[in-house]
């Protein structure tokens, strides 16, 4: 994605705007297939959460992914991209029973994560295959935030509440066919990673008809140059060997689940703003552009860091500049940033905004939501309209 393609559609679409290049989110996908390629059975199942666009979702179908879903909606998502029910995981946290019936109902592989839910959808649902989701008491992640495995994490059920998920199955006769763990985002250490996946094969041990085990994910992605990130690669290489040794044990041979988003996505996003403004105050020069945390909450969010270029001037002399938003609210994209001189009307292109932007994106202070444009295969197609004040007045009811 050269700069004269993004400022190119930044001009011909408007800003803000989000960009998304379908030929990363292709190497991403073939990368964590290949790390992993010495296991005969491996399903990736991309994280619709991170990034839930139809289109997105039709280009992971066509790549032969499978699909993780958190609510009934990414589900119906999901089977209107076109995937099969059976290729769709459902791992919702904290929803009704009602809702948990409803998406069994679609055919998909549901997941539960609490004593309550499985016991109730045993007794009510016993032949109905069911996943369980473990909390293994593990650290990980790069924000409390996005760290979702330890003990005090609504998350799962505590690998120290084994005997009582055994007696739920014992007196109710249902069937587990899954073991599942999300120890967090943005896993550095791979060892911790591989530590966490000990605990779930131990688990695996005590249940006998799974046919699959989900490791989660959480890889890290570098986000500036010279940045660390989960070595794919490395974590293949010892964790098939691994699985492989423990299908042996078990006796037959399993299938290998992960349910990555940011690694599939992330870079494959950029994110575009016009700048409206530079303002010099006695300390600092900030540049401020057309958008806010209504569009890019992230680094307000779990400070998370996005690399920002100036595209309009990339050869222009560096100066120090704090970019924020428009928002009424603190909205600070990065401080102190060592950029090419900014003008107002430059475009600023926000890196790594493929996963967790605009699925987060609001309508706060009543601003539109941004328009999202995928490049496949050398066309770039508008993929999301720009709101407009009618998608404000949308669904409300004036009765005064």
């Amino acid at each position: 994605m050269e700069n004269n393609l993004l400022l190119d559609l930044a001009k011909k679409h408007g800003s803000p705007l989000y960009v998304y290049d379908t030929e990363k989110i292709t190497s991403q996908y073939k990368r964590i297939t290949k790390a992993f390629s010495k296991v005969k059975n491996v399903k990736i199942n991309y994280a619709t959460k991170a990034l839930s666009n139809i289109n997105i979702l039709k280009v992971f179908n066509k790549l032969g992914s499978g699909l993780d879903t958190v609510s009934i909606q990414e589900v119906k998502l999901g089977l209107l991209a076109g995937f099969d029910p059976k290729d769709i995981i459902y791992t919702p946290n904290g929803v009704s029973l009602k809702e948990i019936e409803d998406v069994a109902k679609l055919g998909v592989q549901i997941n539960i994560d609490n004593l309550s839910i499985l016991e109730l959808f045993g007794q009510k649902h016993p032949n109905i295959p069911v996943c369980i989701r473990i909390n293994p008491h593990v650290m990980a992640g790069g924000n409390s935030k996005i760290s979702v495995g330890h003990i005090d994490s609504k998350f799962g059920i505590s690998i120290h509440q084994v005997p009582h998920i055994k007696r739920v199955v014992e007196n109710t006769g249902m069937n587990i066919n899954g073991i599942h763990m999300h120890t967090g985002s943005d896993i550095l250490d791979v060892d911790t990673f591989l530590m966490a996946t000990e605990i779930l094969f131990n688990t695996a041990k005590e249940f006998k008809n799974i046919e699959f085990i989900d490791f989660g994910s959480g890889f890290k992605v570098p986000y500036k140059e010279g940045d660390i990130a989960t070595n794919i690669e490395d974590l293949g290489k010892h964790l098939s060997k691994r699985f492989n040794d423990f299908c042996k044990e078990y006796g037959r041979d399993l299938t290998l689940m992960f349910e990555p988003g940011k690694f599939l996505v992330s870079q494959a996003g950029y994110f575009l703003a016009t700048v409206n403004v530079i303002k010099q105050t006695t300390s600092t020069v900030f540049a401020g552009i057309d958008s806010g945390l209504n569009h890019l909450i992230r680094p307000m969010f779990y400070n998370s860091y996005h690399f920002i270029e100036n595209l309009s001037n990339p050869k222009g002399r560096e100066r120090f500049y704090s970019i924020v938003g428009y928002i009424c609210e603190t909205d600070t994209f990065g401080t102190n940033r060592r950029i090419n001189e900014i003008r107002e009307d430059d475009i600023l292109c926000f890196h790594n905004a493929g996963a967790y932007c605009f699925s987060m994106a609001s309508n706060y202070n009543s601003r539109y939501r941004p328009a999202e444009v995928m490049v496949h295969e050398g066309k770039d197609y508008i993929i999301r309209k720009r709101e407009t004040f009618d998608d404000i007045m949308r669904n409300q009811e004036i009765v005064i």
